[in-house]
């Protein structure tokens, strides 16, 4: 049996809740799941497929989650193929929350070495209870301040990860 990767970076807890109810989507589709944040990851030896989120601040990954990207290509090869998919997390406010943030430049560049898809956005959170930092406080007092995660959402996209991943794999043609 295969077993998925679900890695995060999340600095106040919102992207590591996206990556539970994906991994919590995938187990109940019958994958054999480990979920870990990205620091946490010591290899990729034990997978056939790796989902990598991480929140997005000032337009950057967090950089415990491009370090696991960086190490992620460098493992992927023919040899060991590794299916893989990306999404991160972080626009806030309600006219924002269901916008697309393009992917950095190391971010996209990294995708397209992988093979894979550029990542989903997926809205962020931002709550005075768990605001770190200055600016993130500042933010959790305006108007971009609240939950914008839509499970419903994640949970779609982490069901067509499940059925990718559930399919027969096809031969080769010659």
């Amino acid at each position: 049996m295969s077993k998925t990767l679900v890695a995060y970076a999340s600095k106040m807890g919102g992207t590591e809740g996206i990556a539970q109810a994906v991994a919590e989507e995938l187990r109940g589709a019958g994958l054999e799941v480990d979920l870990r944040p990205a620091d946490d990851v010591s290899g990729f030896d034990a997978y056939d497929s790796v989902i990598l989120g991480s929140a997005v601040y000032a337009g950057r990954w967090r950089r415990p989650a491009r370090r696991l990207l960086k190490r992620l290509v460098a493992a992927n090869s023919i040899e060991h193929p590794i299916r893989v998919w990306l999404f991160h997390s972080g626009p806030t406010g309600p006219e924002h929350a269901d916008g697309v943030v393009p992917a950095p430049g190391d971010v996209a560049a990294a995708a397209i070495a992988l093979g894979c898809a550029q990542p989903a956005t997926f809205g962020g959170r931002i709550e005075t209870a768990t605001a770190k930092g200055f600016l993130a406080k500042s933010m959790a007092k305006g108007d971009l301040a609240g939950d914008f995660r839509d499970f419903d959402r994640i949970r779609t996209w982490a069901d067509g990860i499940a059925a990718e991943l559930s399919a027969p794999a096809t031969p080769p043609s010659h």
